[in-house]
């Protein structure tokens, strides 16, 4: 197993390095430091539409073969990759590095985080009752008779899965999409993010060595190069393509979500594409610790330069009573030092959206050096400004929060159901804030994915049952996740078989229950071997 990995510069198509053609030459990308700008070697080729269709025809070809494969290899699978990426830490972390000016350590806890997935949605698999077993045995003495149906989750078919600019690892070639896509059973093509495409290039070798390894037809996965919207659209509208996976942008995400409607077979796009992540300061939490609160905002709206989706970026508190906390948000922020952002592109829009609020700042951190630099900036304003501004309440990506004084529980609820669908939602308070805002959790429950109490958004746990998704513009879909065990249902789906013999039944189907699982036979929930009540 590898732990360093030399860059080419090149696709990975089915195992194969791609060779540029001419046209691909001319066009040749680098990554970039953030930190001063400069180029990274090598030159990165980006792929042309031949290396596009031989990618998605690959994973055609191994999609029967890969989508029939146990739990128990699917698994394997999945944790060869995750040994594949700790053993490479070290050159994932210097690359990631040069191309993101993270910290090491934030991109240590990345590569954690990304191992980490892998072997959770290999438990997963490797248990199997996430393919949802319903059985219902025929009765043909009943008038009309009944017929026997079962049915499960079988996945959708070749995946395209676009790598995010702020998460190198974990939201990347071998992040959550990819990770869930897998494990239903799917074949995966990335299109790797400009931002880090060296980082790309050794965690989608590590992919293919582990596809080698497995014994696993060479189309389970691909990786594409490109510094524009080509590979993309062209990945999105081939018709072999089933579903997408998408994390960034607002705009972006409805890009590819109206070239996947405009097919003429429509497929799924599951993006996840921004959130301000509201936060509700109540007053008892004001008067217990003012302090305490504004050094934790503080904290998470600058964490990792503000660039994480669940930043808190719209936050309100009393009027009045929230002088002081706002006051010690101002210190913070005055003596907070300046970020290298991931792309010159994220760097020029920061600038500008913190300009056009410029008649709200109180408060500014260092001045930006050389590179993709930006100051932290704090905003205020009330409740009628946000209310005669609306677009104020959009998302600023960097190290910025809004702070909105608002007048009385009133103002409170009328801010949240003024919201529209975001990723989280934060209450801090006391337990006696929560009964007399009772109110306010309803409000929020029915804007948001995932409900916080007493905690800042920032910082996703991989578990079982969280919910990173929320209503539209979140997500295209706010009845999916994209973190979590249950990120993989949004690569199967439901396919019944009516009156099959037992020897042609996948075995999740079949009377003896070979694999154990839970299932719902007959309308009731059983995991005996037999079904038998």
């Amino acid at each position: 197993m590898n732990t360093s990995f030399e860059v080419h510069g090149r696709s990975l198509i089915a195992g194969q390095m791609a060779s540029p053609n001419e046209a691909t030459v001319t066009r040749a990308f680098h990554g970039f430091n953030p930190v001063d700008g400069s180029a990274l070697p090598p030159a990165f080729y980006p792929a042309h539409a031949a290396d596009v269709d031989a990618a998605v025809l690959a994973a055609v070809a191994a999609a029967p073969v890969y989508g029939v494969l146990s739990g128990r290899a699917r698994g394997q699978f999945l944790r060869r990759i995750a040994d594949g990426i700790d053993a490479a830490a070290g050159c994932l972390i210097e690359h990631a590095h040069a191309e993101t000016a993270l910290p090491r350590p934030r991109l240590t806890g990345e590569v954690a985080r990304t191992s980490g997935q892998l072997r959770h949605f290999a438990d997963v698999v490797e248990e199997g009752s996430w393919v949802m077993a319903r059985i219902d045995t025929g009765n043909p003495d009943r008038t009309p008779p009944k017929p026997d149906v079962r049915s499960m989750l079988r996945p959708l078919g070749p995946v395209a899965v676009f790598g995010a600019s702020n998460f190198p690892l974990a939201f990347s070639v071998c992040g959550g999409d990819t990770a869930s896509a897998l494990a239903a059973g799917n074949p995966v093509i990335v299109k790797a993010h400009p931002a880090h495409p060296a980082t790309s290039e050794v965690a989608g070798r590590i992919v293919a060595e582990a596809v080698e390894a497995c014994g696993l037809p060479s189309g389970v996965f691909s990786l594409l190069f490109d510094d524009g919207h080509e590979v993309g659209s062209a990945l999105v509208t081939h018709p072999e393509i089933c579903a997408v996976g998408f994390t960034g942008s607002l705009r972006g995400g409805k890009a590819l979500m109206d070239l996947a409607a405009k097919r003429p077979r429509p497929i799924p796009v599951y993006a996840e594409m921004g959130s301000v992540n509201p936060v509700f300061i109540l007053p008892g939490a004001l008067a217990d610790r003012a302090e305490q609160l504004a050094t934790g905002l503080h904290g998470s709206f600058t964490l990792g330069g503000g660039q994480f989706c669940t930043k808190p970026g719209l936050v309100f508190a009393p009027a009045g009573a929230s002088s002081a906390f706002a006051e010690r948000l101002q210190q913070l922020t005055n003596a907070g030092p300046a970020f290298s952002l991931l792309t010159s592109g994220i760097a020029a829009v920061y600038e500008k959206s913190v300009a056009a609020r410029g008649h709200l700042q109180t408060a500014a951190g260092a001045t930006a050096g050389s590179g993709w630099g930006a100051k932290t900036v704090l905003l205020e304003t009330t409740f009628a400004g946000l209310a005669a501004e609306p677009a104020l309440a959009e998302e600023v990506f960097g190290p910025t929060t809004l702070l909105v004084h608002a007048h009385g529980k009133a103002e409170m609820l009328q801010a949240a159901r003024a919201l529209e669908g975001h990723l989280t939602a934060t209450i801090l308070g006391t337990e006696a804030d929560l009964v007399e805002y009772e109110d306010l959790l309803l409000v929020l429950e029915s804007k948001v994915g995932r409900l916080i109490f007493n905690a800042f958004p920032t910082g996703v746990e991989v578990c079982h049952a969280m919910v990173h998704g929320g209503p539209f513009p979140a997500t295209s879909d706010g009845r999916s996740t994209s973190v979590g065990s249950q990120a993989i249902f949004r690569f199967a789906r439901p396919v019944a078989y009516q009156g099959l013999p037992q020897s042609v039944l996948p075995e999740a189907l079949r009377d003896d229950n070979p694999l154990g699982l839970l299932r719902l036979w007959n309308g009731a929930w059983n995991s005996t071997r037999t079904n038998k009540l």
